[in-house]
């Protein structure tokens, strides 16, 4: 398996962080803007979309913070995706922050398609 390369991005979000949490740790609120359909067994999450279903381990879950996930195709491997909610002190500024890993070629195409993804979450929750 090739060498993926960690990346990490940060998006600006109007809301509260306990809203946020809501919406990047549970099926239902992932559900909303990540995947058509996430259902949960424990630790596993299924994540289904229109064409295909990715089965994910919860890696961990830190309330009203961060929740990391790896995908059962990368078992065994240091790769996860990681939703961690950061808060400016001073400002009270809400950013989410995204740290996935991708092959090198396709680094470009998951940043955009997170950024597609967090743009209808922004719209969910009526954040500009």
């Amino acid at each position: 398996m090739e060498d993926k390369i960690k990346y990490e991005m940060e998006f600006p979000i109007q809301v509260s962080p306990s809203l946020l949490y809501q919406y990047i740790s549970t099926p239902s609120g992932l559900s909303e803007w990540y995947a058509d359909n996430v259902n949960s067994r424990g630790e596993y999450y299924t994540f289904i979309w229109a064409q295909s279903e990715e089965r994910a381990k919860l890696l961990s879950k830190k309330s009203p913070e961060r929740i990391k996930f790896r995908w059962v195709e990368d078992e065994g491997e240091e790769f996860y995706f990681e939703l961690r909610i950061q808060v400016d002190e001073i400002t009270k500024d809400v950013s989410l922050m995204v740290t996935d890993f991708a092959e090198e070629d396709e680094v470009e195409e998951g940043k955009m398609l997170w950024e597609n993804m967090i743009s209808n979450l922004k719209s969910i929750l009526g954040s500009t």
